[in-house]
């Protein structure tokens, strides 16, 4: 399966393009093992830029033939190689189930001039959400374009190429975290109260899997 080219199908909002991609991760430790930090039990992957070294989270257009799920499921695919499962969290007092991702970031190429082309006023959406790697491809359609690295969240934010991608990273540190700690505290308890912390919530105990 070949990678998509083009911008035939893209999706567009107010003059932004749209784009969706995700941040694989895997735990590395045990996860029982309470004398390391959660932090610590992360690998998030990384790839190159075609002709340039610096690291990026795998992303690209969102297509009007896909859901935002299905354009970073196949992001993942095409430019890291990897195959998953996409966590969806639900914002705090929302009971529709929604393809919510981590955030949703809005930055201004400043790669190529082909970049800057892919957005109408030069401005782009991103849509990130956290992708459980399952599966690592020998063979993908970018592979001969793209190096991939396994880092841990301190290496990651330091090699990060955008400022918008560490923004991202930070945020799923932040719900992982939550997660794990939840986890830990009391893995039994998915129905206890809930503290106001704030306008956009994410309880790691409402979330869900998406294949």
């Amino acid at each position: 399966m070949g990678a998509r080219t083009g911008r035939d199908r893209q999706r567009y909002d107010n003059n932004f393009r749209l784009v969706s991609g995700c941040i694989p991760y895997r735990l590395v430790n045990d996860e029982e093992d309470s004398g390391v930090d959660f932090e610590n039990k992360l690998q998030v992957l990384m790839v190159s830029s075609p002709n340039r070294h610096d690291l990026v989270f795998p992303k690209g257009g969102w297509e009007d033939d896909e859901t935002v799920l299905e354009a970073a499921s196949r992001e993942a695919m095409e430019e890291a190689g990897v195959k998953g499962i996409l966590r969806v969290c639900l914002l705090l007092h929302n009971t529709d189930p929604k393809e919510d991702p981590l955030g949703v970031w809005e930055f201004r190429s400043k790669s190529s001039s082909v970049e800057a082309e892919c957005c109408l006023g030069g401005g782009c959406k991103g849509y990130m959400f956290a992708l459980e790697v399952k599966e690592e491809l020998t063979t993908w359609p970018e592979q001969e374009n793209r190096e991939r690295r396994w880092l841990n969240v301190k290496e990651a934010l330091e090699l990060c190429r955008y400022e918008w991608m560490q923004s991202a990273l930070e945020e799923f540190l932040r719900v992982m975290t939550e997660e794990g700690r939840t986890k830990e505290e009391d893995s039994l308890a998915i129905s206890s109260s809930i503290s106001n912390r704030g306008d956009r919530q994410i309880d790691p105990r409402y979330c869900f899997v998406v294949n």
